[in-house]
C-alpha cells in the first residue's frame, strides 16, 4: 500500500468512475477514519456508498461526472470555521482513499442535494461532498502556479517549510485556484492565509493539510 506522500503525488481528481463496488475492507477503513475525524472536529462527516441518485442529474452531468455511486459528505455545526475544518478533514479522507487504491474528486455545486442521502441535523449545513471510487482513469496533475507567489523562499528557509509548500502546491483546490499564502515567522511559527475566491476557506484547510503532511507535525505550529 502506498504511504501518504505517495498519495499527495499520486491522488489527482477524477470525474469518471467504473461499476466496480468499493471492498468491505477499504470502506471500513474509511468509516473508521470518519469516526476518528469527526470526535477530533465535532463533525458530522457521513460516507454514502451504492448511491447513485446525488450524480444522476442535470448539474452532475454538466460536470462531466460518470459513474459516481459513492461519496463523502462533509457535514458540520454551522460555525466560522466550519468550511477549512471541513477541507482539512475532507482531504485526509482523501488522501487515505488514495492510499487504499481510490479516486476521488471534491464537488461542490456539480450533484443534486435534494436526491442526496444525507442526513443534516438543525444548525449544521453541508459544505460539499466528495466523489469515491474506482476511476475510468488516474486523472491529470494540474498545472502549479509560481512557487514566489505561494511563499518567499530563500536560503535560509529551514527544509521542513520548503517540504511544506512543496506539499502544499500538490494540492487540489477550487479551478486550480492556488489563492493561498504560507508565511514563517519567528522560527517555527506559520501563518497560511486565503486570498479569497469560491470555496476559499475550504481551499485553504487542504492546503494546510498538506503543508502540515510535508513540513511534518512536530517542526511548526500554525498562527
Amino acid at each position: 500500500m502506498m504511504d501518504i506522500m505517495q498519495a499527495i503525488d499520486a491522488r489527482h481528481s477524477v470525474r469518471a468512475y467504473t461499476d466496480k463496488s468499493i471492498g468491505k475492507d477499504a470502506l471500513e477503513r474509511l468509516k473508521e477514519e470518519v469516526e476518528i475525524c469527526n470526535k477530533e472536529a465535532g463533525l458530522n462527516i457521513q460516507i454514502i456508498s451504492d448511491e447513485p441518485a446525488a450524480f444522476d442529474s442535470f448539474m452532475a452531468h454538466y460536470g462531466k461526472f460518470s459513474g459516481v455511486k459513492n461519496y463523502i459528505a462533509l457535514v458540520g455545526k454551522k460555525s466560522d470555521d466550519l468550511s477549512e475544518k471541513c477541507g482539512y478533514y475532507g482531504e485526509r479522507l482523501v488522501l487515505l482513499a488514495q492510499t487504499l487504491g481510490l479516486n476521488s474528486c471534491w464537488v461542490a455545486l456539480t450533484f443534486s442535494k435534494k436526491k442526496a442521502k444525507i442526513k443534516i441535523d438543525k444548525g449544521e449545513k453541508l459544505v460539499c461532498v466528495i466523489s469515491l471510487g474506482y476511476g475510468e482513469s488516474q486523472g491529470k496533475q494540474h498545472v502549479d502556479h509560481p512557487i514566489d507567489k505561494i511563499a518567499d523562499l530563500n536560503a535560509d528557509s529551514p527544509q521542513w517549510f520548503k517540504d511544506g509548500i512543496t506539499a502544499a502546491m500538490k494540492a487540489p483546490t477550487a479551478m486550480n485556484q492556488q489563492k493561498f499564502s504560507f508565511k514563517l515567522i519567528n522560527g517555527n511559527k506559520v501563518n497560511a492565509v486565503s486570498k479569497g475566491g469560491p470555496y476559499s476557506d475550504v481551499d485553504l484547510g487542504i492546503v494546510k493539510y498538506h503543508f502540515e503532511i510535508g513540513a511534518g507535525k512536530d517542526n511548526f505550529e500554525f498562527v
